[in-house]
């Protein structure tokens, strides 16, 4: 017999041993255990810290922005360390600096240093802009699943409002870390101002505006004590509907106030649209439970995009969002309205 060496003898001591299967039994179901609890991520999980620095400048053009908040900034965001690229974006009235770091820099050490560069140059600021505004963005920001609401009789706006009710439920699941509403028309209230009317109470745009800013606000005034309770004495109230709209006082003319709708119509309804979203079959629309006749047709549409937190598992999360989905039709859904996954 040939002689057999370390590998050879540890072999041998398996293959008698009675242990051996158990051992392969539990190589087994670890293997099982870890396919079922290892997260299924949509995107390579990389650490690429990135931050959005948001100046506001309202009035001033885009080359003003440029030379007086963009390029400042540019120049002492670079002097931080770590960081790999700047982009930047010169608006009117609005400025917009995306700092990248480099891969595997630690995302709280990068905040601070952005946190401490951007403080300590506060001074720099111009006269007339906001404070910097800093918007972390991560891998897990991108969407895992999509919701699109449509219908052959739907408008986008009570699209919308379905919308809205369906991220609220979304949002009660666990895990889901954002759901961002697109297309359709938000609910608002529009003021018109009559240029004859406002002429006639001697009342200008400006101060309009600059009363419902100032009405629609409630403060904490202070407290006193009586008969042994302490009363907390509150100041104005915020708007609830276009009523309370109509009485705010924007002026006064003779000694008597004069009242928003002396000078302006108001409309409570949908909002000018922004963006628009459009859901239109296709060949394959079939096989999504879309009849034949809909093909070739364009229809208005709400989209709701749905991101995960971190490290979860995107498969399960996908699952338990259409299960709520199924289970809210006939009740925040309406029969006639459709969702597209």
């Amino acid at each position: 017999m040939r002689k057999t060496g370390f590998a050879g003898r540890i072999a041998a001591a398996f293959i008698g041993s009675k242990l051996t299967p158990l051992l392969i039994l539990a190589a087994l179901l670890l293997g099982i255990l870890a396919v079922m609890i290892t997260p299924r991520e949509e995107e390579p999980q990389i650490i690429v810290p990135m931050m959005d620095v948001l100046v506001r400048f309202p009035g001033a053009s885009p080359s003003e922005v440029e030379s007086r908040i963009t390029s400042p900034m540019e120049r002492k965001l670079w002097e931080i360390p770590g960081v790999e690229y700047l982009y930047s974006m010169s608006r009117p009235g609005l400025s917009i600096v995306t700092v990248r770091f480099y891969v595997g820099e630690n995302i709280e050490d990068s905040l601070v240093k952005l946190y401490d560069k951007l403080m300590s140059n506060a001074d720099l600021i111009p006269p007339g802009a906001s404070p910097p505004l800093v918007k972390p963005k991560s891998i897990d920001d991108v969407p895992i699943l999509a919701l699109t609401l449509w219908g052959e009789d739907s408008d986008g706006y009570t699209l919308r409002r379905i919308a809205e009710e369906l991220a609220a439920e979304v949002k009660k699941l666990d895990n889901i870390s954002d759901v961002e509403i697109l297309g359709g028309r938000k609910r608002t209230a529009r003021v018109l101002l009559s240029a004859e009317r406002l002429s006639a109470y001697g009342v200008s745009a400006l101060g309009v505006a600059q009363s419902l800013t100032r009405v629609n606000r409630n403060l904490q005034a202070g407290t006193f004590n009586q008969q042994n309770r302490s009363v907390q004495v509150e100041i104005g109230n915020f708007l609830r509907d276009t009523g309370d709209l109509a009485k705010v006082v924007v002026g006064v003319r003779n000694h008597r106030p004069v009242y928003l709708q002396d000078v302006a119509k108001i409309l409570d309804g949908p909002d000018e649209p922004g963006d628009y979203v459009f859901l239109g079959p296709g060949p394959a629309g079939e096989e999504r439970g879309i009849g034949k006749e809909l093909e070739g047709k364009r229809f208005p549409a709400v989209t709701l995009d749905i991101a995960k937190k971190k490290g979860t598992n995107a498969v399960t999360i996908a699952r338990a969002v259409q299960e709520r989905v199924d289970a809210l039709k006939g009740k925040i859904i309406p029969s006639d309205v459709h969702v597209t996954l």
